[in-house]
């Protein structure tokens, strides 16, 4: 039986970037990982599973030696992102306006895992158990036991970040609220007629947002991208059983002109769920990531908010490290929550109210939302306020 200061359950995004963050205080820590990662290749087409990273999130895979190996293999930079209903109210958000270069960078999930895990991998105290598969968590005596499908390690802290469906969370019995939303989103990716571009957009519908999102490289058609379709369940299930050819003609008719040409090359499709943890701690257990919390990703900040419990929980550690308090005792660790869960609430339910609102069906609430939209563009004091310090902390900064 092997001991550590630490053992992350879940060896994706999120975990794996607690795992070094955790690593670099100097703690031991184990990382458990269900399954195996796959090689990078040049040749392997860009995945579905993609992620707006924030300049916040850019400086955290900067800070664990991550993100230039993520860079090096393809990653597409966006200066300016476009919402609009309605043509007359596009409004456009640019780095400019903040002074940064760019405001964030599309990379596949894929690829920020393995970027991560090469750093894993290189550090003496980071031990690895992959594949292993959790099958019963044990708490006593401020020690937590943990028997793997091969392996049985004891922790002073073990950090759940094994995603939406957490088998942490459900041997810790916490408890979960939230709600389905009632629809699904599909995931399509695409040749398209323009180079790559420096910019994603979305345009709102009652029936739920289209989302275009920049990919790298150059195609024979001229460029990629991600398209994200909200919209109710069974119109995307009818959707997802169209052939790719009879889906590129259905998104011609339903997307902007924007888009231009394209060619379907891959598709998948979700539920939109909310659920956030009841709490994010049970005695030496906390949550991370879509462990604790997941949202809707309209505007995506699901793996910006989880690696910003990330950077919370090496400051709450380091901090009580530097002040010589027992790192994992229950009080220490309960700083963690305090920091995370209530910016984790505010950006949950904004998110909600900015899809409540699109969806609405009102005249008058469709012209108040879009005279707002008119207004943050157009309005010098608004333009200068409200607009950029919004995109200041979409971008985490």
């Amino acid at each position: 039986m092997e001991h550590f200061d630490c053992v992350v359950v879940g060896g994706g995004m999120v975990g794996a970037a607690s795992a070094l963050t955790l690593a670099q205080l100097g703690l031991q820590v184990a990382l458990v990982e269900k399954f195996s990662l796959k090689d990078f290749s040049t040749e392997q087409a860009l995945n579905l599973r993609v992620s707006a990273i924030s300049l916040a999130s850019q400086n955290l895979l900067e800070q664990v030696g991550a993100w230039q190996q993520v860079i090096q293999w393809r990653a597409c930079p966006y200066k300016r992102l476009g919402v609009w209903e309605h043509e007359s109210a596009y409004t456009e958000f640019n780095a400019d306006d903040i002074e940064q270069t760019h405001l964030g960078h599309i990379v596949e999930n894929r690829l920020i895992q393995l970027a991560l895990w090469q750093q894993v991998t290189a550090l003496s105290n980071i031990h690895t158990f992959c594949p292993e598969s959790l099958i019963s968590l044990e708490q006593d005596n401020n020690k937590a036991k943990l028997t793997l499908s091969n392996n049985t390690l004891t922790a002073n802290l073990v950090i759940g970040a094994d995603g939406a469906q957490s088998k942490v969370r459900e041997m810790s019995a916490i408890g979960m609220t939230g709600w389905d939303y009632q629809q699904s989103a599909m995931l399509i990716n695409v040749e398209t007629a323009m180079n790559q571009q420096d910019i994603t957009w979305q345009q709102f519908f009652p029936t739920g947002p289209v989302a275009f999102l920049p990919l790298p490289g150059q195609s024979s058609l001229g460029g990629y991208a991600s398209l994200v379709w909200y919209h109710q369940r069974d119109e995307i299930s009818r959707l997802a059983s169209l052939s790719n050819s009879q889906l590129q003609q259905e998104i011609q008719k339903s997307f902007p002109q924007q888009l231009g040409n394209i060619k379907v090359l891959g598709k998948g499709d979700f539920s939109l769920t909310r659920r956030h943890a009841n709490t994010y701690q049970n005695k030496q257990v906390l949550l991370l990531g879509d462990a604790a919390h997941t949202i809707n990703p309209m505007a995506g900040q699901g793996v910006n908010l989880g690696f910003k419990d990330v950077i919370a929980l090496q400051h709450v550690i380091a901090t009580a490290i530097g002040n010589g308090e027992v790192w994992h005792d229950e009080s220490v660790l309960a700083r963690y929550e305090q920091v995370r869960r209530k910016e984790n609430l505010l950006m949950m339910s904004t998110m909600d109210a900015l899809y409540a609102s699109f969806s609405h069906p009102s005249p008058l609430i469709k012209v108040a939302r879009n005279l707002a939209l008119l207004a943050v563009n157009k309005v010098p004091f608004l333009n200068s306020t409200i607009k950029n310090k919004a995109l200041a902390y979409a971008c985490g900064l």
